[in-house]
Parts: C-alpha cells; sequence; structure tokens
C-alpha cells in the first residue's frame, strides 16, 4: 500500500497523545471521586462498576480516529477492479487446414463453439468484433454490444486458402483505432476507397497527425484474442504486426490449435501437411505483453477461453482507497458512540 499525501501521516501522532490523554483523564477522575464513610457503603454506591467495559468505547473512537487520519493522507492499492469500458477483438482464422478433425468434430466448429461461449460470458458492457483470416483478412462484424450479432458472425465463416496471420493482427488494429491511418489494402485484398488511397488521419488544425507510440501493454480499454492453427503462408509479417499493436498498447492473447510436429492431416479425401508456428505465437505475446496459450482438445480450448473471459472483464491498478478508510473509521465511531450509550445512558 502507498499513499498519495505520505507527508499527512505526521497527523497519526495525534493517537499516542489521544491515549495519553484518555489515561490522564481516568487518573484525574480517580482523585476527584468523593471518599465515604466506609468501604460497604462505597460498594453500594458503585455497584459491580462497569469494568472492562469503560474502556471499550474509547478504544473503539481511538481506532476510529486512526482509519480516518489514514483516509487523509489518501491510500492507495493495487487491486483488481471491473473494467467500465473494453472492447476484444476476435481474429479467428479460416484457413482450410480448420477442417482438419483431429480436435472433434473439427478444428473449426471447435474454435467457434468455444469463441461463441466465450462472448456470451461476456458483461454486456463489452463490445466485441470479429475478424476472419486466411489469405486476407476481413472484419465480418465490427465492434459491437449485440451478442446474437457476434454470434451469427462467426456461424457465418467461411474456409478459404493460405495463413496470414500478420493480415489479421494488422486489420484487428486497425478495426480499433481507425483515425491511425492503418493502411489495409494489403491485407484485405480491397480498396479502400473508390477514389484512392485512405486519406491520412488530420489533427485540429489541419495537419497530419502524427502517430505516437505508447508503452507496450498500456492500453487497457481494448485487446485481441488471435487463434490460428498453422503457420504465416502469405501476408505481412506477423512479428511486424505485432510491434504495431505493441506500440499502441494493446495486448495480444494468442491461442494455437492443432499438430506442433508437421504432420498430414487429411479431410474429405484431401491431404496437407501443417504445422503451429508456436514460437511465433509466443514471440507475439511476448512483445505486447500478452499470453499464449495452447489447446489440443476441444476442452482444452473450452478452458482458455473460460480463463480468459475473466482476464478481459478484470484489470489490477493502484486505486485509491480513502473511502475504504473513512467509512471504517465512520463505521468504528457509531459503534463506540452506541455502545457507549447501552452501557452507561451517555456518548461520552
Amino acid at each position: 500500500m502507498s499513499f498519495i499525501w505520505p507527508s499527512m501521516l505526521w497527523l497519526t501522532l495525534l493517537l499516542p497523545l489521544t491515549a495519553l490523554l484518555y489515561l490522564w483523564l481516568l487518573k484525574r477522575r480517580r482523585k476527584s471521586t468523593v471518599r465515604l464513610a466506609n468501604l460497604g457503603v462505597a460498594k453500594a454506591a458503585l455497584g459491580s462498576g462497569p469494568g472492562w467495559r469503560r474502556h471499550v468505547p474509547p478504544a473503539l473512537m481511538l481506532l476510529a480516529l486512526a482509519a480516518l487520519l489514514f483516509a487523509v493522507a489518501r491510500p492507495a492499492a493495487i487491486i483488481t477492479l471491473p473494467m467500465a469500458e473494453r472492447t476484444i477483438i476476435l481474429a479467428m482464422d479460416v484457413s482450410g487446414s480448420m477442417r482438419a478433425e483431429d480436435i472433434k468434430p473439427n478444428r473449426l466448429v471447435a474454435s467457434q463453439e468455444a469463441a461463441k461461449n466465450f462472448v456470451q460470458a461476456l458483461p454486456r458492457t463489452v463490445k466485441v468484433g470479429v475478424i476472419a483470416f486466411a489469405g486476407t483478412a476481413a472484419v465480418v462484424q465490427a465492434p459491437t454490444t449485440s451478442r446474437d450479432d457476434v454470434i451469427a458472425a462467426i456461424d457465418r465463416f467461411q474456409l478459404q486458402r493460405a495463413t496470414a496471420t500478420g493480415s489479421g493482427l494488422i486489420l484487428s488494429l486497425a478495426t480499433l483505432f481507425p483515425d491511425h491511418g492503418i493502411e489495409i489494402q494489403h491485407v484485405t485484398g480491397q480498396r479502400n476507397f473508390p477514389g484512392g488511397d485512405k486519406p491520412k488521419p488530420l489533427g485540429k488544425d489541419g495537419t497530419e497527425k502524427k502517430f505516437t507510440p505508447v508503452a507496450a501493454g498500456s492500453y487497457s480499454s481494448a485487446a485481441i484474442i488471435m487463434l490460428t492453427d498453422g503457420q504465416r503462408t502469405t501476408g505481412p509479417d506477423p512479428l511486424d504486426a505485432a510491434k504495431m499493436a505493441a506500440e499502441r498498447g494493446v495486448r495480444v492473447f494468442t491461442v494455437g490449435m492443432g499438430t506442433t510436429k508437421g504432420e498430414i492431416i487429411g479431410f474429405e479425401g484431401w491431404s496437407m501437411r501443417v504445422r503451429l508456428d508456436e514460437e511465433t505465437l509466443k514471440h507475439i505475446a511476448t512483445l505486447t505483453l500478452g499470453e499464449y496459450f495452447y489447446a489440443g482438445t476441444a476442452e482444452d480450448l473450452k478452458k482458455v477461453y473460460e480463463g480468459l473471459s475473466s482476464r478481459m472483464v478484470t484489470e489490477r491498478k493502484e486505486t485509491e482507497i480513502s473511502a475504504l478508510f473513512a467509512a471504517l473509521g465512520a463505521l468504528l465511531a457509531l459503534v463506540s458512540a452506541g455502545l457507549s450509550v447501552w452501557w452507561f445512558g451517555r456518548v461520552a
């Protein structure tokens, strides 16, 4: 725990002074006690006496004062909080190898079911966008809070040839940052504007807006989850795309599925050699301060997405907790006053 105003902790010196004041008042009260004729009269006058209960309300009031003084110093701690606003981009491989049936019923269906369960588990305030990539990449669903639209987009996946993991990442970034001027013609295979290239972003003064890199992992309002079962066969280098994500502070969580040994996968009378490029996926996650996961079965893939669901909606950050100490101080003060009234018929 740290303090935003640590200099105010000097006020805690009032605590021992308050305790000494209480002891002095007790001693003074004993000296001012009226002397009675005999011990029997004294016992009859005092009854059984308050005993230990006499010290409970003052002790609670002292603790209340301590909590309030700590609140004045504005304490802060690293705690887990729900995300207020967040956008998640699902970049999913739809290359031909996703037909393979080594993951039942096949890789594509397993990935679709896991992704749909993941989307359903997210809070309704989280926006989800879907990017499908094979030889090129396409936005099949712009970021939205409509779960029905996202699930329908995932169900519309159509398999294509080749694997361009870099294209999937670049288009995901362009979807998150439409005003950054990220060129996507080479990743979508389509011209962005009928009249020519995509216009460059302009600042308020009409001049070209320059991009300023930020610290990796510092952008907490969005994240990318990329799933693939193969290695790049075309398109931009995925590590260059990962550097673009790192410069924008976006974490990329990579999920690999399928064989890592380079085996021949057969389906519907066809066969092809595929190999999961784990090294590149791990490197992408490392560059962006994300994390890599491997799923060898449909159940593994489900667990991966369940774990990602909890990660995507919460964050750990340093947060001021002065209100907690103030509330604790107020509660202790109320309990102290209540016990004093209950036991002695007065607050003081």
